[in-house]
């Protein structure tokens, strides 16, 4: 396992794996029991995984519970990183959102769960669409001055957000937001649009989930939906629904054929291999559910793509940027006075 800094504005070391934990417990009805998530943890361990994300609604609060257990005897060896806003059980109008009140009431419960008396990363999981991000932003300062959280970022937030926060952050002093979790995948690059690119511009970290689509990129739902989760209304779970998601798992399958590996380990040689373009870092937050899976999920940092094979994914995964990216693309050279080929830039792109 090889180590970065979490962004370009921390010193915050992580491996490049996050080892996912939505999968430890049972409370949804499926996942990992207590020792099989304990050998997923210690495995991820022993291969020199140090980044662990989890969340407070994740099996009903399982899973923070277990995973405390399992840091018990190490915790200052681990970057733990957890979420706030959808709640540890029933859904109710005064335990969800992010809301000051909510965020306060939510560290002290995952605190409690994780046996810990810090959270290294601390996340908002997705906007409530009505509390204002200054609001977000004083709470997220208060526990960091608190030394309850050391650092803060916004999960599934979109880019202008991101970016409104983050300037505001810088502006008035507070905490000062370290990075952002999206989803992303050779399934799904919509984050291409907006997200990396400000993540790049802005030096902030980016973890990314579901690197596998869900397992749609294993190519195992081909053969049958046995193991497919069915709930969640779809959200998160790719399905090969459209042309170019059955282009992409053809080329992944054949790559696979073509080095004799199987079709998991190719995605996320691809997206190895994407991160090390960016100019931050970019951490896959892996989510085994065996161990098994998890053996997979590290054999796959042994597998370096050819730039042939690389190029075959880029292309047959990318998405239309759109408007105003197209026209700016378009215009590149004459901007640079018609010498873009001869222009040496440096650093991330910038307006």
């Amino acid at each position: 396992m090889r180590y970065t800094t979490f962004g370009r504005d921390t010193g915050l070391r992580v491996s490049e794996y996050a080892l996912g934990t939505a999968n430890f417990g049972t409370l949804w009805g499926g996942g990992a029991r207590r020792e099989e998530a304990r050998k997923i943890f210690e495995r991820f361990a022993e291969a020199g995984g140090t980044f662990v994300d989890t969340a407070d609604n994740y099996q009903l609060g399982e899973s923070e519970r277990l995973l405390g257990e399992f840091l018990a005897t190490d915790r200052d060896h681990f970057v733990v990183a957890t979420k706030f806003g959808l709640g540890a059980g029933r859904p109710r109008i005064s335990g969800t959102g992010n809301s000051r009140k909510n965020i306060r009431a939510s560290v002290e419960a995952s605190l409690k769960r994780l046996r810990t008396d810090y959270i290294d990363v601390y996340w908002a999981h997705l906007p409530d669409g009505v509390t204002p991000v200054e609001e977000i932003l004083q709470a997220l300062d208060d526990l960091v001055r608190a030394g309850k959280v050391l650092h803060a970022g916004l999960s599934n937030f979109p880019a202008w957000r991101i970016a409104r926060a983050a300037t505001l952050a810088e502006l008035r002093g507070t905490a000062r937001l370290v990075g952002v979790q999206t989803e992303y995948s050779l399934a799904e690059r919509g984050a291409d649009r907006e997200v990396l690119p400000m993540a790049e511009a802005l030096g902030l970290g980016t973890t990314v989930w579901s690197p596998l689509g869900g397992g749609l990129l294993t190519g195992k739902y081909r053969r049958s939906d046995e193991g497919r989760l069915s709930d969640w209304d779809g959200l998160a779970i790719r399905q090969e629904d459209g042309e170019q998601r059955t282009r992409v798992l053809d080329t992944v399958l054949a790559i696979a054929e073509e080095a004799g590996v199987p079709a998991a380990r190719v995605a996320m040689a691809w997206l190895r291999a994407h991160a090390a373009r960016l100019g931050t870092a970019l951490v896959p937050v892996i989510g085994p559910r065996t161990p098994e899976q998890l053996e997979e999920y590290l054999a796959a940092l042994e597998l370096d793509l050819d730039d042939t094979r690389i190029a075959r994914l880029d292309e047959v995964s990318a998405v239309r940027l759109g408007q105003p990216y197209e026209l700016i693309a378009g215009h590149a050279d004459a901007a640079l006075g018609g010498e873009a080929a001869r222009f040496d830039r440096q650093g991330p792109p910038a307006a």
